[in-house]
């Protein structure tokens, strides 16, 4: 099983978008927080700004999408070149039909679960999407720490997708730092947003490069 590392742009200093990712360039993916201030109490950014970053970005974009109205806009975030695109499972009045317009679009379909929401009533869905978010912190806003509660969830979601043999990432974002990064591998997570972690370390690409060891370790055992 791959191990990614997915840092998130959220605690980024966002006036120098472009040599922020340079900053990243070594991780797997670029973690984007698009919040509509509905859904989550936080506004961040939206298509045009995806749409500015896409062609500087030296490492493919994974759109996170907390917004109410999931259905309407996560296609146009893959037809405009994102390479993954993540709807909330609570958000999306068809997640079936959304999952394929993204995927029809070029894009990989994630649906992710607020901490509240179970995996069981989506299990069935599992073989529609590529990856599967679980929120190990409420959305909304960056630097909180690891809900240690969602260890379970993570356990029945990596059980889900081995009993079915599906090639389904799962991936984890919410107080994500050295010190949690290997509960979370244990427990069957192999995609891993670190926002403040890496962004407020000095030296942001070393940073990477000690999650993905960490987490790598955790696989191994």
């Amino acid at each position: 099983m791959g191990i990614r590392i997915t840092p998130s742009i959220l605690n980024s200093d966002v006036s120098d978008l472009r040599g922020e990712l340079a900053k990243i360039a070594g991780a797997d993916w670029a973690h984007v927080d698009v919040m509509d201030n509905h859904f989550v109490p936080n506004l961040t950014w939206g298509l045009p700004v995806v749409e500015a970053i896409l062609p500087v970005s030296p490492i493919p974009l994974d759109i996170h999408l907390m917004i109410t109205d999931a259905d309407r806009w996560a296609p146009a975030y893959a037809e405009a070149g994102a390479q993954s695109v993540t709807f909330h499972a609570e958000a999306a009045a068809a997640p079936i039909r959304l999952a394929r317009e993204i995927r029809k679009h070029g894009a990989r379909a994630g649906m992710a679960l607020r901490p509240a929401s179970p995996v069981e009533p989506y299990v069935e869905l599992l073989g529609e999407i590529d990856m599967l978010l679980i929120m190990t912190v409420e959305p909304g806003f960056g630097g909180q720490s690891f809900l240690d509660s969602m260890l379970p969830k993570i356990r029945a979601a990596r059980r889900a997708v081995t009993d079915r043999e599906l090639d389904l990432w799962i991936q984890v974002d919410g107080g994500i730092s050295r010190s949690t990064i290997e509960r979370a591998a244990d427990a069957g997570a192999d995609t891993f947003v670190a926002g403040s972690a890496v962004y407020g370390a000095e030296d942001a690409a070393a940073e990477v490069e000690a999650l993905r060891s960490l987490a790598q370790a955790r696989h191994e055992h």
